[in-house]
């Protein structure tokens, strides 16, 4: 028989964990892009792959949700930690496809300090993911995601300055301004957006401890 009289219980925790892997894997390729600069095409293909499968994840949580009746936490905080970070790898992606499409030339350095700032913030959120189901020790890696986000803060003005401060107002020279902008205000989005994931998370376990 396909009815039962008890509610089903779906494994959140786990089902976040797995979408979690995929921003870790992603932000991992991420940073071999920007740091090592080889074979891009073929890692912007991998991260494709990565924010697929994620997704199908994001879709899993959103279905599994619309049928339980049950669950571990709050409905509302569930629906907000899967899309928020189903958002950060959509993030991601846009980064890796705009190196590839604006045809970068090279990395500058503020976007691959910014990219290694990313991928620590977003293994700290891991953690504190990993501390969902008993709500305790979150706080250090909380400090550690806002500390990098002022970092990053600081590096992005500087890193602004520096690409408005070519002297020569070339056709190539504002070409790379352009390009450089949309990629930098992309990166600041994922930075954003990592610090709002540890700001739910720290929510949630507040709220629940």
């Amino acid at each position: 028989m396909g009815f039962s009289l008890f509610p089903k219980t779906v494994k959140f925790y786990e089902l976040f964990d797995a979408q979690n892997r995929k921003l870790v894997k992603a932000a991992g390729v991420l940073f071999d892009i920007f740091n090592e600069f080889e074979e891009v095409e073929q890692k912007c293909m991998r991260i494709n792959i990565v924010e697929s499968e994620g997704n199908k994840i994001c879709r899993d949580i959103s279905t599994q949700l619309a049928g339980t009746f049950i669950t571990p936490i709050d409905r509302e905080d569930i629906h907000e930690i899967n899309l928020t970070q189903e958002h950060l790898l959509n993030l991601m992606k846009a980064i890796s496809t705009r190196v590839g499409l604006y045809d970068v030339e090279r990395i500058k350095y503020p976007a691959r300090k910014l990219m290694g700032n990313l991928r620590q913030m977003i293994e700290e959120t891991s953690a504190m993911l990993g501390r969902l189901a008993t709500r305790k020790g979150f706080e250090v890696h909380l400090e550690k995601v806002k500390a990098l986000k002022y970092d990053s803060e600081t590096i992005l003005l500087v890193a602004l300055g520096e690409l408005y401060d070519d002297s020569e107002k070339t056709a190539a020279s504002l070409l790379e301004i352009i390009k450089w902008s949309h990629l930098y205000d992309r990166i600041e989005e994922a930075v954003n957006a990592a610090e709002a994931l540890a700001d739910i998370l720290e929510g949630v376990m507040v709220k629940n401890a």
